[in-house]
């Protein structure tokens, strides 16, 4: 079986000036250390502050980090569809921008690729960093997922993930629209497709500055507007 060596990593970011470029000196650290090949894609998505210009610089520097710049703010799901599509190797991966993620642990996602042959390595919280309200509804989102699609994992929504390129060659075109259905969408369209997901338990650290979207009602209502779009679909 041959070695990861050549990887696309995508950063989706919003409002994320006082994390992005520590997240950015991370991920290319580690990208540098452990790839021959690499490329890092940050996905500004409408950004009020200064993480556009964060990342346009790192880009002015390395030609192996490229930026898209969404106008005006779409979301998450579009940011996520952005990031997926662009990517050019034949393996992908993508963390969130905010921090809560060392990067240094793509080796225990490739690693477990290796042993496993799967098509997707995806991420599950070791210890989430969230408050408690925020884990319950995510727990409850999880069984209404799993209820109504068969997807049975520990943590749909986790942030840290490695694909084949040929995942996304295959499954439907990703629809979602500004909730964070995304994850689910993709994963759901991933087994129903057939592919090996396979799981491994990653940190999570405090955010330290900044506020994330998720809990966002209106983050919700479009969620669950997309998450029985999908049955509705597929049913």
């Amino acid at each position: 079986m041959s070695q990861i060596d050549q990887i696309s990593v995508f950063l989706p970011a919003y409002n994320e000036e006082a994390n992005l470029r520590s997240t950015i000196e991370n991920v290319t650290t580690n990208l540098k250390k452990n790839f021959a090949v690499w490329e890092l894609i940050v996905v500004n998505d409408g950004s009020k502050d200064k993480t556009g210009s964060i990342a346009d610089s790192f880009a002015k520097k390395d030609k192996r980090i490229k930026v898209i710049h969404h106008n005006p703010n779409r979301g998450y799901g579009p940011a996520l569809i952005s990031g997926l599509y662009a990517c050019k190797y034949p393996w992908i991966s993508f963390i969130d921008s905010d921090g809560q993620f060392d990067f240094s642990e793509i080796t225990t996602l490739t690693k477990k690729q290796q042993q496993t042959n799967a098509d997707l390595v995806i991420g599950f919280y070791k210890k989430r960093q969230v408050s408690f309200t925020r884990k319950l509804n995510t727990k409850l989102w999880q069984i209404i997922v799993w209820l109504m699609f068969g997807l049975n994992v520990k943590d749909i929504d986790c942030g840290f993930k490695l694909i084949s390129k040929k995942v996304l060659d295959k499954i439907e075109k990703l629809e979602s629209k500004r909730g964070a259905f995304i994850s689910s969408e993709f994963l759901i369209k991933c087994q129903k497709a057939g592919f090996k997901i396979v799981q491994v338990g990653v940190s999570h650290y405090p955010r330290k500055m900044g506020e994330g979207t998720g809990a966002n009602l209106d983050v919700i209502i479009q969620s669950f507007i997309d998450l029985f779009t999908l049955w509705r679909k597929l049913k």
